[in-house]
This record gives C-alpha cells, sequence and structure tokens, in this order.
C-alpha cells in the first residue's frame, strides 16, 4: 500500500515494457496463449523522450483489472539478449489467476500447444506454474492460497527478514514456517 503522506501518490502500474523480436508474434502469442486481448500500439521513427532515431513498434496488451503489458520491436537495434549474470528464473512477468483450477487449465492449455511449462511450484500461500514467451521472458501464473493470518505473519516479519538479510546475505529463518507444510495445501 502507498503511504497516504508521501509526496508521490501511485495509482497503480500504467504498462510494463518489454523487448520483443517480432511485435505481431508476441501480440498473437499473448492473445493464443493467455487470452490478452492487444489494445493499442504507437509506432515512431524517433523516441520522443530523448529524439534519438531509432524506428520501434510499441504494442500493448489488456492483462486485466488494468494492468497492461507492452512490448518494444527495434528492428534497427543489435538482436536482443538477456543479462548473461542474472538467471532466466529471476527476472519473469507474473500473472494472477483465480484458483487451483484455472492454474490446472491454463497449464494443460499451455501444454496442448506445445508449451513447456514447469509446476505447480508451491510457495506456500500462493502456487505457480511457469513457461517462456517466444522472446525468452519466463512468465509465471500464479494462485493466491494462504489464509490471512499467514499473510498477516508474512507483513509482520517482512522488516525483520530484509534488515537480516542485509547484514547477512543469507535466507533469513523468520518464515521457516510457511514452507513446513508445503505439499500439504
Amino acid at each position: 500500500m502507498v503511504t497516504a503522506d508521501h509526496p508521490v501518490q501511485l495509482g497503480g502500474i500504467h504498462h510494463a515494457a518489454y523487448r520483443c523480436r517480432d511485435a505481431k508474434e508476441t501480440v498473437e502469442w499473448y492473445e493464443r496463449m493467455l487470452g490478452m486481448r492487444y489494445v493499442t500500439a504507437f509506432a515512431e521513427d524517433h523516441v520522443p523522450s530523448t529524439g534519438a532515431y531509432d524506428p520501434y513498434m510499441h504494442v500493448f496488451l489488456d492483462a486485466g483489472n488494468g494492468n497492461v503489458l507492452a512490448f518494444f520491436e527495434l528492428p534497427q537495434q543489435p538482436e536482443m539478449g538477456r543479462d548473461p549474470n542474472t538467471p532466466a528464473w529471476v527476472q519473469h512477468l507474473a500473472f494472477r489467476v483465480a484458483d487451483m483450477d484455472a492454474l490446472l487449465a491454463a497449464k494443460a492449455h499451455l501444454e496442448a500447444h506445445g508449451v513447456d511449462v514447469l509446476g505447480p511450484t508451491h510457495h506456500g500461500v500462493f502456487q505457480s506454474i511457469y513457461f517462456f514467451d517466444p522472446n525468452g521472458h519466463r512468465v509465471e501464473l500464479a494462485t493466491d492460497i494462504g489464509t490471512e493470518e499467514q499473510y498477516a505473519e508474512l507483513a509482520r516479519v517482512a522488516g525483520p527478514m530484509l534488515d537480516e538479510w542485509s547484514q547477512t546475505k543469507k535466507a533469513p529463518r523468520h518464515a521457516d514456517w510457511l514452507h513446513a507444510h508445503a505439499g500439504k495445501a
């Protein structure tokens, strides 16, 4: 939650933008695989914020609940890659689904279309599946399964966990209880 007395009052994420290899392929994949609706695009030869000549196509997909996922195709730039010093599992897009039935139905749908899906993976208070889009971006679908008490306890230990991590760079044990029942949910 945004602090009420902070001078910056956020109203949510307007959009998150990533690079893609092919705008049309990306739009079609997200429509077919995740049911997103393609809502708009911008194409320019010059970047509005810098003025630099760098032709691009910027596409926007409705991810539900006012959330928008966007992609840039940049044909004049070197082929896209990823940070070789960051493991592939770290940077990802995570989307919420309603429940375990929806998560399992999504997994079956993706696999039926030839997408390699990992999971469900139990994270204590949510379960997820993971897969890659045609651009190499890791995508996660998650459903919350925790109790109000579990979420309250996670909020309570968040500060001490961050402080301990900051000092030791080792996983704090404040939430060991969370994984003690993994697989029993």
